[in-house]
């Protein structure tokens, strides 16, 4: 069987040495380099390299320069990673027996003393994002690493590039077992951790991910450029101009702020409010029909199928007749900031000829006090590269509002989770997308949030699904680009 070398951090000695001391006795084990900070000691033959991480091209290119075995063990962690046994001879015969040049494996996560099974996803034609998790071990042919290395001098995306590169011609490997633990240190609930990609001070890092992503896409033939405009906007089959759309499914300690933060709305536009109560049974139903008995603008749908979710709720509002020309988002967590959303959002689809328009809004707990990291303005689209930027990342925005003859052309996927990120997707291949980067919505997180904490079978579904999207995605573009 073939052999391997190592590569891990030295970062944490004490919680190093321990997985130092196995690997440097295994069998398939050549030689071990290690890197970061913190300098260990001679013992156990090992060999110290001068780099700080695997992140920019430099040391990664220096790194990987140093394996002279066919394969290189990287270990992505500062904190402890135990082997179980036989989990690296399962690494290389598997890649052997496959012809893989990268493989990486479930594993047991450690918090707070307790073990948890952490599953892992398959890779696809859509897993571009920067933040795919692969693990903290990944076993890579030597040799494919060192030529998939951009000569491009990354500081921060040289491994995504590579790695990136790796996939455009190899499969990138996926074995369901748990062949390993690794001690998590980061303890925050999964709704506090989606957000980081966006944080302020994380802007510089993602444009050099957005600038990887962009050249990726021209290599594979899924590059596009801005969609068009919308020439003339047509007003005359519409007896509004804006519809404000909540779709609601047992949501009685919120609905009201959300549908009370629409009526005040003052606009010159004629607009109206389409609630799609999808069933409610907490009493829901009963607070939307006191508005709407009150408030003509107030349009109660409840569906006939019981098989809707958002996205079909969606469809059923668009679809409407009393629907306006522009279909703006309202969740029935959430409010808009103030009392002119409505009229910015109309105002920037006339200026702009777009065939939609994101908002930006700020975080903040249920009784709207700001929380980190406050104001989510998405940034990093820019008018000449966000089409081709949102297939690196998870979302786009909110609110969400949408030209609705384009959008009833497309449709939402029938699903409560991606579905807006989809029809997005579709639009921005074809039409102009168009921001506004002052919050003009609260997003609130509250215990009753959908997405406040999940688990790891929950994340990874939903994030299978959204690399779903973007494969197919990716394909359409690919398919219009030939023709």
């Amino acid at each position: 069987m073939q052999k391997a070398d190592v590569l891990i951090s030295s970062n944490s000695h004490s919680k190093s040495i321990e997985t130092v001391n196995y690997l440097s006795v295994h069998k398939l084990i050549n030689s071990i380099y290690v890197y970061g900070d913190t300098v260990l000691s001679k013992e156990n033959s090992l060999s110290s390299l001068e780099i700080k991480n695997l992140f920019n091209t430099r040391d990664l290119k220096l790194a990987a320069e140093y394996s002279q075995s066919k394969y290189l063990l990287l270990i992505f962690s500062n904190e402890r990673v135990v082997f179980f046994d036989n989990s690296i001879e399962r690494l290389v015969q598997v890649a052997e027996d496959t012809n893989s040049v990268f493989v990486y494996s479930d594993y047991v996560e450690i918090k707070n003393g307790v073990s948890i099974d952490h599953p892992l996803i398959d890779y696809q034609m859509g897993s571009i994002r920067d933040d795919f998790d692969f693990g903290k071990i990944i076993l890579i042919r030597s040799e494919i690493l060192k030529e998939s290395i951009s000569k491009n001098n990354f500081l921060n995306a040289a491994f995504y590039d590579a790695r990136l590169r790796i996939s455009e011609k190899h499969e990138l490997l996926h074995i369901p077992e748990f062949l390993y633990s690794y001690e998590e240190i980061d303890l925050r609930k999964s709704g506090e951790k989606q957000f980081d990609y966006v944080d302020p001070k994380n802007r510089e890092v993602q444009k050099e991910m957005e600038s990887v992503a962009t050249e990726h896409l021209k290599r594979i033939n899924a590059f596009i450029r801005p969609g068009k405009e919308i020439e003339a906007f047509n007003k005359n089959n519409f007896s509004f101009a804006a519809s404000v759309i909540i779709p609601v499914k047992n949501r009685v300690k919120t609905i009201s702020d959300a549908i009370d933060s629409a009526i005040i709305q003052k606009t010159r536009y004629d607009f109206n409010i389409i609630i799609v109560d999808n069933h409610s049974t907490d009493g829901t139903t009963e607070l939307i029909e006191g508005y709407s008995s009150k408030h003509d603008g107030i349009i109660h749908l409840i569906p006939k199928s019981k098989t809707l979710n958002i996205g079909g709720c969606w469809n059923l509002a668009i679809q409407n007749e009393k629907c306006g020309m522009f279909a703006i988002q309202l969740d029935s967590d959430d409010i808009y900031y103030s009392e002119d959303t409505i009229e910015k959002i109309v105002d920037k689809f006339f200026s702009e000829k777009c065939a939609m328009v994101i908002g930006s809004y700020t975080m903040t707990d249920f009784n709207l006090n700001e929380l980190p990291p406050g104001l989510i303005d998405h940034k990093e689209w820019t008018a000449e590269n966000g089409m081709n930027n949102a297939l690196r990342i998870n979302g786009l925005g909110a609110p969400r509002a949408f030209y609705t003859p384009v959008v009833r052309e497309i449709g939402f996927p029938n699903t409560s989770y991606g579905e807006d990120y989809a029809v997005s997707l579709a639009i921005s291949r074809k039409y102009k997308i168009s921001r506004i980067y002052e919050s003009i919505y609260s997003c609130r997180r509250w215990e009753g949030n959908t997405d406040s904490d999940l688990s790891i079978d929950k994340i990874n579904r939903n994030n299978y699904y959204k690399d779903k999207i973007r494969s197919l995605e990716i394909a359409a573009r690919i398919k219009m680009n030939n023709k």
